[in-house]
């Protein structure tokens, strides 16, 4: 029976071939026949019946996509034809390479996170499937079909422009959790419109608004603590960007994506990730913020020549200076972030016995360097600071920053500065004095309030 959504991926593939209903039907009884199905002979009746939704039985899947991958030029797969079991919009972090079925993809994933509550079963991708995934996201090349205008003007634009702006600022200071659902309601009213139709003259700001808004709806959900639905927000980023050939912008999503699989332990992926980026990387702050975050991964991992190596790049674009007009969205790379990660990774060395320069050193250059309006981090910085004086013996200094940590924390709901809470209370458990008591307490009263991730 067909189903009342229809299949707009296989309606949307066939009508970039240009060919009629009968001619694939016929072209498919063809393909049939010289493999040997001599009882599969559809009509064009039977192709508007797949259009509408209904599923046909194997082998006709794998024929219809071969007959549309010969006419397109490039291959597909069933599942890129909505001819699967499960949905591949909800269980997968690839988009299809056609704007409007891409955007009804993402439609799809806001709509389970905001109303469906399908966060619990949808899975990380992982391994190899993740880094495929980032090599496609970063080599694709959208074909639009879509010859309506209708979704956008040029106020919806600026106003579209605009509020994505307000939503980046109030996260970097206090965190996503009060904007989350607001943000990816946001999203899913673009997915609406693109859907409608974006005029030429408007592409390339829609796109870019889109991109900066899908990154952002992909970090408030990794802060949130929902990391499956991060990644397929930030997939959509990396096409939206893709759409308009701003191949930096993708890589630097592809960095958060890599920053997620740093956060939950798999530091192989981060660095396959990585090695992606590093391919496609352009502009100097984004080289920067490469290099930058790969050493971190490699210092997560002990291997403290690598680290440097990659530290030491970052170090030299940095210390060059990174351009005179660095885009928005990865302006917040400079000087003190990349001090936090060298702060991070003298941590991680200093945890595995190698290093040289005490970690509260770093974080302390990182505190001095931070621009006012990022509040998360500058108190993930004071909280790694405690950490660090707590794990080089230094008690008293140690409880000392923790409470000025604790007390900033208080003030931004974000589980990456719980996270960061965890590692205090651990740094803070050789130490039985009454300030640093004080400190579990109140450290486990906040934790308490801020649940770290609820990773898939």
């Amino acid at each position: 029976m067909a189903s009342r959504s229809g299949n707009p991926h296989l309606a949307l593939w066939i009508a970039a071939t240009g060919l009629s209903h009968g001619e694939i039907a016929r072209r498919i009884a063809a393909a049939a026949k010289a493999q040997g199905h001599r009882q599969i002979a559809p009509d064009a009746t039977r192709i508007r019946r797949w259009t509408d939704g209904e599923k046909p039985r194997p082998p006709v899947p794998a024929l219809l996509a071969g007959v549309l991958s010969e006419a397109i030029g490039r291959p597909l797969t069933p599942g890129d034809l909505g001819l699967t079991t499960t949905s591949p919009e909800l269980e997968s972090i690839q988009l299809p390479l056609l704007t409007e079925a891409a955007a009804q993809t993402l439609a799809g994933w806001t709509q389970m996170d905001l109303f469906m509550n399908r966060r619990d079963t949808l899975k990380l991708a992982l391994g190899t499937t993740l880094i495929l995934a980032a090599e496609r996201m970063l080599g694709g090349t959208a074909r639009a079909l879509n010859s309506k205008t209708k979704g956008f003007d040029s106020d919806t634009v600026t106003a579209l422009e605009e509020v994505t702006a307000f939503f980046t600022k109030a996260d970097a200071s206090k965190g996503g959790g009060l904007y989350r659902s607001a943000i990816v309601a946001q999203l899913a009213e673009v997915a609406r419109r693109i859907q409608d139709g974006v005029p030429g003259s408007l592409k390339t700001r829609v796109f870019s608004a889109t991109a900066d808004l899908a990154a952002l709806a992909g970090w408030v959900s990794h802060d949130g603590g929902r990391c499956p639905v991060a990644q397929r927000y930030w997939s959509y980023g990396v096409y939206a960007a893709g759409e308009v050939g701003q191949r930096d912008r993708g890589v630097e999503i592809v960095t958060r994506m890599s920053h997620q699989m740093i956060y939950l332990g798999h530091l192989q992926d981060a660095l396959g990730l990585l090695g992606v980026a590093a391919k496609k990387a352009r502009m100097p702050a984004v080289k920067a913020l490469v290099s930058s975050q790969t050493g971190r991964v490699h210092a997560a991992l002990g291997d403290e020549r690598q680290a440097a190596k990659h530290l030491g790049a970052a170090d030299e674009l940095v210390a060059g200076g990174l351009g005179d007009d660095i885009p928005e969205w990865v302006s917040y790379f400079d000087a003190a972030e990349h001090a936090g990660a060298r702060a991070v990774s003298a941590r991680d060395l200093a945890g595995l016995g190698r290093g040289h320069r005490p970690a509260s050193v770093h974080f302390e250059d990182a505190l001095k360097l931070r621009k006012p309006g990022f509040d998360r981090v500058h108190v993930m910085d004071r909280v790694g600071l405690a950490a660090a004086l707590f794990d080089e013996g230094e008690a008293e200094r140690g409880a000392a920053a923790a409470h000025q940590a604790l007390d900033e924390a208080a003030r931004v709901d974000s589980t990456l500065v719980a996270s960061r809470l965890n590692t205090l209370l651990d740094a803070a458990r050789p130490y039985e004095t009454a300030a640093v008591d004080e400190v579990r307490t109140r450290a486990k009263d906040l934790a308490a309030t801020r649940p770290t991730t609820i990773a898939a």
